[in-house]
C-alpha cells in the first residue's frame, strides 16, 4: 500500500489514474469489437456484452467519479477519446440501419451504468443477469426493419 501513495501521494490523484486506466480499456474494447466483427450490429453488441463481462470481474471500467472530482487534462484527453471511439461504434450501427436512431453515442455511458447494478446473488449469477438483461435492451435497440420477424429474446428455464 505505501508504493501505491508513493507514486499517488493522494486519493484524488489515485482516483484520477482509475479513471484514466478504466476509460482506456473501455476503449480498448471498442477497438477490438469494430476490429474484430465484419458486421455494425455485431460489434456493438460484442462491445457491451465484453465492457458488461469485464465490469463482473471486479469494479467498474468507468469509475463514477465525474462530477465528484476535477477533471484533468490527461482525464479530459481519455474521456475525448472514449466519445471519438463510442462515436464510431454507434454511428455505424446507425448508417448500417440497424441501430436505432435515437440512440446516440451519449447514451453508452448510462447504458453500461444502468446494467450493472449490485445484485444480492454470488457473481457468476449476477454476472449472467446482466447479460440476460443486455439481451433485452439490445433487441429494443434494433431498428424495427432489422429484426422483423425475430422474436423478443427468451428466458431460460432457469429464471435467468
Amino acid at each position: 500500500m505505501g508504493s501505491l501513495y508513493r507514486r499517488y501521494p493522494s486519493k484524488e490523484q489515485l482516483a484520477q489514474w482509475k479513471r484514466i486506466v478504466g476509460t482506456e480499456q473501455m476503449i480498448a474494447l471498442v477497438h477490438t469489437a469494430l476490429a474484430e466483427e465484419n458486421e455494425p450490429w455485431a460489434a456493438f453488441a460484442r462491445f457491451l456484452r465484453d465492457a458488461l463481462s469485464a465490469q463482473g470481474l471486479g469494479a467498474p471500467l468507468l469509475p463514477v467519479l465525474g462530477g465528484r472530482l476535477p477533471a484533468t487534462d490527461e482525464v479530459d484527453a481519455a474521456a475525448d477519446r472514449l466519445r471519438t471511439a463510442f462515436g464510431a461504434l454507434v454511428g455505424n450501427a446507425q448508417r448500417a440501419g440497424v441501430l436505432r436512431a435515437d440512440f446516440t453515442s451519449s447514451d453508452m455511458p448510462l447504458l453500461l451504468e444502468h446494467r450493472t447494478p449490485r445484485l444480492p446473488v454470488p457473481g457468476e449469477r449476477a454476472a449472467a443477469l446482466h447479460l440476460c438483461s443486455l439481451d433485452l435492451v439490445l433487441w429494443g435497440l434494433r431498428t424495427s426493419a432489422d429484426f422483423a420477424g425475430t422474436a423478443r429474446p427468451q428466458r431460460s428455464p432457469r429464471g435467468h
